[in-house]
């Protein structure tokens, strides 16, 4: 577990595999359009008919063209789509690095959404899934699209166009469940690579983490898109943002979302047994408080075979769906919520062209990225490479008592764990460990768990500060413990924010406990008056070499 001294930040982005010749593509199949950059490009809007659905609808698209590509000089094809509430992008001069350097570009908007048809269903396998195949058959149709090879894949070259996927959130959600429907469906996608952005795993843990709404957030992409969803998404966002209760139809006669969403993202296709057998790139915000870090963590590990995986790596940045956190303050790493790093996207281009060439210096995800992680720092000073995000270092084993007053209020009874005394509302600092270390991955919190009082809710991360009076929580991100009814002496894990930091040797690390998050505002805190007691604290903290 080492630096990459690939891509040490010194005023100068490095890119490796940047040599790529636009003449290579035997390993694919592929004709790469050599010349396409000194020839006019050109766009053209069109419709594609997507009826495999229950419900048909057309899809509005720009198709990109790069100069030169045709029949007898082919190249390869990126599909592209937008964030939730969006459309594609047809702009003139639109992706001119990507045409420059012999890629097509299918940009589309999204049933729901811009020009398409009919309504959003929040990526359902159904609906959106069968879009995405239907636009795949359109690629397929263009004969300037290069072909990839089978590869024993049940298929006729001819019919198999080179493809690749970008996009953001939303955009990054049509690629893996476009790719997963197809390998359902067909037994197999194709899409040559993929590159998703801020991004899901399991669209439910990430609304509401242990069915915890994140309210901010649940009411700002209701009101986004409140006028393009069915009536089911229509009251259960609305149900969700407006009590933070997640909608799981209990009781009866509620709305509910998390059947609904179940296979609405990569979750869903894995309890199957499905899993995409592609080279993927994923690019996930660390200071993302939407879909955090966790989210392309176990797309990784989970939604990949071991084939794929050895051919993927994860991107963490400071950035994505990145809100600040003022209760419990949070360190400042956010970017905005489409904000992407340039070296995200150098890696991804380098990514493709690497898929698609045959020189020496062709390769995968991984072998662009130099490790299975590479993860940026919260002080955006360096990027960490690592192999594993969950190899934890025990601290702990403490008792600590908290007190709900109903309010948001915390009382301690042991006062020994805890370095100063708190007031009413304010979050607690347990100190870990002192600096200098450097944590990257995703921490892992452990109890014994007695909650005395239904529905009582805490919010847990990571801190670092010279003292609890300054501590703030790293990259913004914290994770619930929700009991819905009294339970004692019950052992509990918390999953906490995956982060990445440096601690300075002035500096501490410590376990911040909040009854109270900015993220989770609406009946986000302790609900009811009772007491959460936390015996056998203990809290895996992913330590890497300085």
């Amino acid at each position: 577990m080492t630096d990459d001294p690939q891509w040490t930040t010194d005023g100068v982005t490095r890119r490796r595999y940047l040599t790529l010749t636009a003449a290579s593509g035997a390993a694919l199949g592929l004709g790469v359009g050599a010349g396409a950059a000194a020839r006019d490009h050109t766009r053209e809007n069109v419709t594609i008919t997507s009826d495999n659905s229950p419900h048909p609808v057309d899809i509005a698209a720009t198709v990109y063209r790069p100069g030169g590509a045709s029949a007898d000089d082919p190249v390869p094809m990126i599909l592209h789509s937008h964030g939730w509430g969006g459309s594609r992008t047809s702009s003139e001069g639109a992706f001119r690095t990507e045409l420059d350097a012999g890629f097509g570009v299918l940009s589309f908007d999204q049933r729901g959404h811009g020009e398409s048809g009919g309504q959003a269903y929040v990526q359902s396998p159904e609906r959106e899934g069968q879009d995405v195949i239907a636009v795949l058959d359109h690629v397929a149709d263009l004969p300037w699209v290069a072909r990839s090879e089978p590869k024993g894949l049940p298929i006729p070259k001819k019919d198999n166009p080179a493809v690749f996927a970008m996009g953001r959130s939303y955009g990054g959600g049509y690629q893996l469940v476009g790719a997963f429907t197809e390998t359902a469906v067909k037994g197999y996608t194709r899409f040559d690579a993929l590159a998703p952005q801020i991004t899901w795993f399991d669209l439910t843990e990430s609304l509401a983490p242990e069915k915890v709404v994140r309210s901010t957030w649940v009411l700002a992409l209701y009101t986004l898109g409140a006028g393009m969803v069915p009536q089911h998404v229509h009251e259960g966002l609305a149900y969700g943002a407006t009590t933070g209760q997640w909608p799981d139809g209990e009781p009866l006669g509620e709305p509910d979302l998390e059947s609904r969403f179940f296979d609405n993202g990569p979750v869903g296709f894995v309890e199957r047994d499905i899993r995409l057998d592609v080279p993927v790139l994923f690019g996930q915000g660390l200071s993302d408080n939407l879909f955090n870090f966790n989210q392309a963590w176990k797309n990784f590990e989970r939604g990949l075979t071991d084939s794929a995986r050895g051919q993927s790596a994860v991107v963490g940045y400071n950035g994505g769906h990145a809100l600040p956190n003022t209760f419990p303050p949070g360190d400042g790493s956010f970017g905005g919520v489409v904000s992407g790093p340039t070296f995200y996207e150098d890696a991804r281009l380098t990514f493709f062209e690497a898929i698609r060439g045959d020189s020496s210096d062709s390769g995968d995800a991984r072998s662009v990225v130099g490790s299975p992680y590479l993860l940026q720092t919260a002080s955006g000073e360096r990027r960490v490479a690592v192999d594993r995000v969950d190899d934890r270092t025990p601290y702990g084993e403490a008792d600590l008592s908290v007190y709900g007053d109903g309010a948001g209020g915390l009382g301690v009874a042991n006062t020994d764990t805890v370095a100063t005394t708190t007031g009413a509302g304010a979050p607690i600092h347990l100190p870990l460990d002192d600096g200098p270390l450097t944590v990257a991955g995703v921490p892992e919190l452990s109890a014994t768990v007695t909650a005395l009082g239904v529905d009582q809710r805490l919010f847990f991360g990571l801190s670092v500060g010279e003292s609890p009076a300054t501590a703030q929580v790293l990259q913004n991100n914290v994770m619930p413990l929700h009991e819905a009814d009294p339970v004692m002496g019950v052992e509990r894990t918390v999953e906490l924010p995956g982060v990445a930091a440096d601690i300075g040797p002035r500096e501490q690390l410590y376990l911040t406990v909040t009854a109270v998050s900015d993220m989770f505002p609406i009946h986000g805190s302790i609900r009811t008056p009772g007491t959460v007691v936390l015996e056998d604290l203990s809290v895996g903290v992913p330590l890497t070499e300085n």
